[in-house]
């Protein structure tokens, strides 16, 4: 894999820049919370909680309102491989999957110990936040992905039949590598989800939600980014299921008022080309993003997961502001969301300044080490 050009950045790009990614990374957050209380119930179990219009607010799971799950851990552990990627470029070494699985076994770590371990001196900052060492309900296809040092690759994948969504959901950081040509994003994300999912179906969801996501953080509009993603999947064996499910979405949205019914056939099965379409749906539909998250929770299947893919499209979309407020002052592990969010807008815009042969912060390398 070859190392991209970088962009050139002006103030207002940056701050731009900086909007999206606060979005997408907070906006996948949200949805996730929203999602957490919900997942493993039907439409009709949501209504019988929590009346005729389902869920509307975040409620308690895990002891708490606002409770993020395994989506949003490892979301943040893909933004930190991405950083610990560049930083690694200094040394001449360039493989981001190595070092985004690297990351994942720093998550993995998370669901195993008590909580950080001070002598693993490589760490970096964010496996050291002691709100992650909690478990979430992780898949077996994560903990089996990421149960040894083994690395999953296309050649030679984890889980060859694995088709759910959990790749997909953690993939919106390689979006937000702007200064990349899109089919590089799509490769990437590819390379990274057969790590834990290698059927073609989930690790090439994963790379179309990333290259959406990446459309969107350019400046495109939502339909302009699913056409990209479908052009850059029919080059690629496989696609057929993804592709379909995309097309799909798109034409639903002509069919007339939003409902759960319309969720549901989109999501299908629950599979990951089933949730990322009913999640395209949900942000094209959506009125505003209270709404899409909304419409995104309300149905049969794997609310959480749909949400985060909603949360994640609309905010690269529409950036950090559209998100409800009510719902960020709740939400779990804000301080850390928001600390990484810049540190990556930092990394991509800046990156120069903090590390390079001409000299490094200190600072920055105590946060995310060469090792």
């Amino acid at each position: 894999m070859n190392a991209p050009a970088g962009a050139i950045w002006g103030r207002v790009e940056q701050q731009d820049f900086r909007s999206r990614v606060r979005g997408t990374l907070l906006g996948a957050a949200v949805g996730d919370a929203l999602g957490a209380p919900v997942d493993g119930l039907d439409l009709d179990g949501i209504r019988e909680a929590y009346g005729a219009e389902g869920v509307a607010d975040f409620a308690f799971a895990y002891g708490r309102r606002g409770a993020v799950t395994h989506i949003t851990q490892l979301t943040l552990f893909t933004v930190d491989g991405l950083i610990r990627a560049q930083v690694r470029r200094d040394t001449g070494a360039w493989h981001p999957p190595t070092d985004l699985h690297r990351a994942y076994l720093r998550w993995a770590a998370t669901q195993r110990d008590w909580g950080p371990d001070e002598r693993r001196k490589d760490d970096g900052w964010l496996a050291r936040e002691e709100w992650l060492y909690a478990r979430r309900d992780p898949s077996r296809s994560l903990l089996l992905g990421f149960g040894d040092e083994h690395m999953g690759t296309l050649d030679a994948p984890k889980s060859p039949g694995e088709v759910g969504p959990e790749a997909t959901v953690r993939s919106a950081p390689f979006g937000l590598l702007v200064g990349w040509e899109p089919q590089l994003v799509v490769q990437l994300a590819v390379e990274c989800a057969a790590q834990t999912h290698g059927h073609p179906v989930a690790y090439l969801s994963a790379g179309a939600y990333a290259v959406i996501v990446h459309g969107l953080a350019r400046g495109e509009t939502l339909d302009a980014a699913v056409q990209r993603a479908l052009a850059l999947l029919a080059a690629r064996p496989g696609h057929q299921p993804v592709s379909d499910a995309l097309q799909h979405a798109l034409g639903a949205v002509r069919q007339g008022m939003p409902t759960p019914v319309r969720v549901d056939e989109l999501a299908g099965d629950g599979s990951a080309e089933g949730v990322l379409a009913a999640a395209v749906y949900c942000a094209l539909v959506g009125e505003d993003f209270r709404h899409g998250l909304c419409l995104a929770v309300n149905q049969d299947g794997p609310s959480g997961a749909t949400a985060a893919l909603t949360g994640g499209l609309l905010g690269a979309l529409h950036g950090e502001t559209a998100l409800p407020p009510a719902w960020l002052a709740e939400l779990e592990g804000r301080p850390t969301l928001l600390e990484l969010a810049d540190d990556f807008a930092m990394e991509m815009t800046q990156g120069p300044a903090l590390h390079g042969p001409a000299g490094s912060s200190p600072g920055w390398l105590a946060r995310y080490p060469r090792a």
